[in-house]
């Protein structure tokens, strides 16, 4: 997995829309670039859902925020459109920007080893370097955690 300090990996995905988003796209901006493993499970939905409530606060931490799971781009759509997300999804469907970010994991489930996406964010700063990494991140927890580690990062800069 990527560490603080490291330079985020550039890629260009579709989101939920079908068009192509780019990573620099968003220089000089803050990004929470988080993974998540599946659109549409309860986990997945409870993060996502923390991320739309608190959708504000994020605005005024001044932080974009972009979900991306190896989802196809038609469940992703289905994903923002049932739960009202307004914000980026993208769709890795062949899970290369996982791997780039050391998301795409070995993972177990009642004893049966899998690949899958850890469920992570990364901030990214305006200069296009890691800030943060939050690494087996809790849904419930996620927002609290990241908005707080956005509010340090814009007290320190």
């Amino acid at each position: 997995m990527l560490k603080a300090g490291s330079k985020a990996p550039d890629f260009t995905l579709e989101d939920q829309d079908g068009k192509p988003v780019t990573l620099s796209g968003y220089s000089g901006k803050t990004v929470v670039l988080y993974f998540y493993p599946k659109a549409n499970t309860s986990g997945c939905t409870t993060q996502a859902c923390g991320v739309r409530d608190r959708s504000d606060e994020y605005r005024n931490a001044g932080a974009t925020v972009i979900g991306v799971s190896p989802d196809q781009v038609k469940a992703i759509k289905e994903f923002d459109d049932e739960n009202g997300l307004g914000f980026t999804l993208l769709a890795d469907r062949d899970h290369e920007v996982a791997e780039l970010y050391g998301t795409w994991v070995e993972k177990s489930m009642y004893g049966n080893k899998y690949m899958g996406v850890q469920r992570s964010t990364f901030i990214i700063g305006p200069d296009g370097k890691i800030a943060r990494v939050f690494p087996k991140v809790q849904p419930k927890r996620h927002d609290d955690v990241v908005l707080k580690a956005l509010v340090e990062i814009n007290t320190t800069a």
